[in-house]
């Protein structure tokens, strides 16, 4: 028997096992063995002064009491009894197996695996024999099956298709790579993750397991990348370097070193012949917009044009009126085109556009309308890129020739996610705010101060200035987020009648509606602005800097860095309450973490520790790979490695001629790599 032979082939697997294997997408003998176990039960003895609380345990002891039993109603019971394991007298506990006391009797030595309490001496079991523990594996597999098929049939399952295939297993890691690292072979690792001799065991395999599929991941991404550069060609934009000195000494303030490293990636990837695909992240206020400008206007003078995407409107204002300023003594014409721009006024911009009269254009999503044609479009800028689809931005990108594309996000992104959900982009990251900025004060309060809260946030509305208050959005329940925006805002305006203006903006809001609140807030005519929604990251109004969050504790670390951000725009003080009685450890963490540093990109490493990947990003939209051993937490050392390596396979020749990477090759085209396309 073979790896690509049918399970059906295998002892024991009658029709309905092989459709219940089916279900688990297992057809052949190479998926059966590629399905690995997402745990492994550990029976190895364990003393218990040294097991630590809440941890399984197996254990070898002797009776010492007679068992009770305690009937709990609806066929639920609670077994209990003494058991002197080495110099500790513990309690057992079974539930519902009120048949274990006729085996227990005084004197009888037992083994039992489950739960161990250490406060209350407890272990609440999970498994047991009466009698010392002979033979048997010390780590059993346990794998997630579905239908009929019990954990004790897949291991024979898997040990007959292991034995069977051996022979016939090959291993795509080149010889040089599982030396260098030290990994074990493809058959051996595949034997220890089943049935490992030994928690070392387990782990050798493990690593083998985690690189390798990383590295197939990363080859992907690095091949994507080269094909991207080397087949599309791209637009060389030669622009004038003196020019772009001038402009920048015109600035009003100096640029950061964070902001002077990217300037020279972008502007040393616009020199290149290839397209440049950059993403370039910078925390709230750490200064991308000017790095925009100064990128935009090393497009205009090379004699191209630059087009920045933003995805709301009001955005889209606030940036051309900020480059108006910044270019005012620079012969650079800008335009701006929103959805609002109609008629003879957006005919004639058409007509400037394509004529190459424009230098710069900015706007919505208005941007990739048909009839909106460049003359010679050069770079492409997307703002906040997570919040176009993929076939917008690329839309954009197709209104020239291959022109160089920046991605920028306000949301920081933990290294090794930015590595894994945009590897085949190059990252730059503004790691640095600019001097004179003062830090947001940030505050965790329970709901009981709400009073207290809201006469401090009164003395700020006194002096002038605005506040936003900000509901959570729970996903399963429109309705409920609706009801908790009104009551607050209803009770808000209570508070502050013929004081200040309370505005309310939720879900329910056309976009039109939503557009007109914010600019409401943005001109001063709303005082408080009461929102279901996030209010959009990059909206700049200075005068705000009171920011309340209710619920704090229904939020994500990076979402509530993000809503933070909204305020502390401007040269007063800010301050930013976040109101939660969290239940759990971790929320607590979350609001202790939000309390104690205004970093971004320390607050996103936290967030994916405490959260995972999956839900750092949102699971329906992450892009992210799923993986079956590794995790983009823990194994961020091994990812910087495989990347490096992937990189360096990708661009030597040797690679794609050599015998010995035949099998990465075809995994690669396999996946459709070499196809193009965007790879989850």
């Amino acid at each position: 028997m073979g790896s690509k032979d049918s399970v059906a082939t295998l002892k024991g697997v009658g029709r309905q096992a092989a459709e219940t294997l089916q279900e688990m997408k297992i057809e052949t003998i190479h998926d059966l063995i590629m399905t690995f176990p997402y745990r492994h039960e550990d029976f190895q003895l364990k003393d218990l002064a040294d097991t630590p609380h809440n941890e399984r345990v197996t254990v070898e002891g002797r009776v010492e009491s007679e068992p009770s039993v305690l009937f709990l109603g609806r066929n639920k019971s609670r077994t209990t009894v003494q058991v002197l394991v080495g110099r500790h007298l513990i309690k057992a506990i079974f539930f519902n197996q009120p048949y274990v006391k006729a085996k227990l009797h005084i004197g009888e030595i037992v083994t039992l695996a489950g739960k161990w309490d250490r406060g209350r001496q407890v272990i609440t079991v999970q498994s047991h024999t009466i009698g010392p523990r002979t033979g048997g594996a010390d780590f059993e597999p346990v794998y997630s099956l579905k239908g009929s098929i019990h954990q004790k049939t897949f291991r024979k399952l898997m040990r007959q298709a292991l034995d069977s295939a051996k022979e016939d297993l090959e291993d795509c890691l080149p010889e040089r790579i599982r030396s260098a690292y030290h990994l074990e072979s493809f058959a051996e690792a595949l034997e220890s993750v089943h049935f490992p001799s030994d928690g070392e065991a387990l782990k050798q395999a493990r690593r083998r397991f985690v690189y390798e599929e990383l590295l197939m991941f990363q080859l992907k991404m690095q091949a994507l990348r080269k094909k991207n550069r080397e087949e599309e060609g791209g637009s060389f934009i030669d622009y004038d370097l003196n020019e772009l000195r001038n402009f920048i000494q015109s600035l009003p303030y100096d640029l950061t070193g964070a902001q002077k490293r990217v300037v020279n990636e972008i502007s040393k990837d616009m020199k290149e012949p290839f397209r440049m695909n950059r993403l370039l992240q910078g925390d709230v206020g750490s200064g991308k917009t000017v790095v925009a400008a100064i990128a935009l206007y090393a497009a205009v003078t090379a004699g191209q044009q630059g087009a920045l995407m933003a995805p709301t409107e009001i955005l889209a204002e606030q940036h051309a009126n900020t480059l108006a300023e910044w270019f005012a003594a620079f012969p650079v014409k800008i335009a701006l085109l929103t959805g609002s721009v109609k008629g003879k006024k957006r005919g004639l911009l058409m007509e400037q556009l394509a004529a190459g009269e424009i230098d710069i254009l900015i706007g919505t999503h208005a941007l990739i309308q048909p009839d909106v044609q460049f003359k010679k479009l050069g770079l492409v800028i997307t703002d906040e890129q997570h919040r176009f689809g993929v076939d917008q931005r690329r839309v954009l990108k197709d209104k020239g020739y291959n022109p160089d594309v920046l991605f920028m996000t306000a949301t920081p992104i933990p290294r090794t996610l930015a590595i894994s959900a945009f590897g085949e982009m190059d990252v730059s990251v503004i790691d640095e705010m600019p001097s004179g900025r003062k830090e947001i004060e940030t505050y965790w309060m329970k709901k009981e101060m709400f009073g207290k809260i809201l006469g401090r946030m009164e003395k700020e509305l006194a002096a002038g200035r605005q506040a936003y208050v900000i509901c959570p959005l729970i996903e399963e329940s429109d309705k409920m987020d609706y009801q908790n925006a009104v009551e607050l805002f209803q009770q808000l305006s209570s508070v502050f009648h013929g004081k200040f203006t309370v505005g309310l903006m939720h879900g329910r809001l056309s976009s039109d509606e939503k557009e007109s609140t914010m600019r409401e807030f943005t001109e001063g005519k709303i005082s408080v602005l009461v929102s279901t929604t996030v209010v959009e990251v990059g909206v700049n109004v200075p005068n705000a800097t009171f920011m309340l969050i209710y619920d704090a504790e229904r939020f994500g670390l990076s979402q509530l860095h993000q809503l933070r951000g909204r305020v502390g725009r401007g040269s007063d003080q800010s301050y930013c309450v976040l109101l939660a009685d969290p239940k759990t450890e971790v929320g607590k963490e979350r609001m202790s973490s939000m309390t104690e540093t205004n970093d971004g990109f320390v607050l996103a490493e936290k967030d994916l520790q405490l959260r995972g990947p999956g839900d750092f990003f949102g699971r329906k939209q992450s892009g992210l790979p799923e993986f079956k051993m590794a995790d983009l937490v823990h194994d961020y050392r091994a990812l910087e490695t495989a990347r490096k390596d992937a990189e360096a396979m990708v661009n030597s020749e040797e690679f794609w001629i050599s015998e010995e990477t035949k099998c990465l090759r075809e995994h690669l085209e396999t996946s459709g790599a070499l196809a193009g396309g965007r790879l989850d």
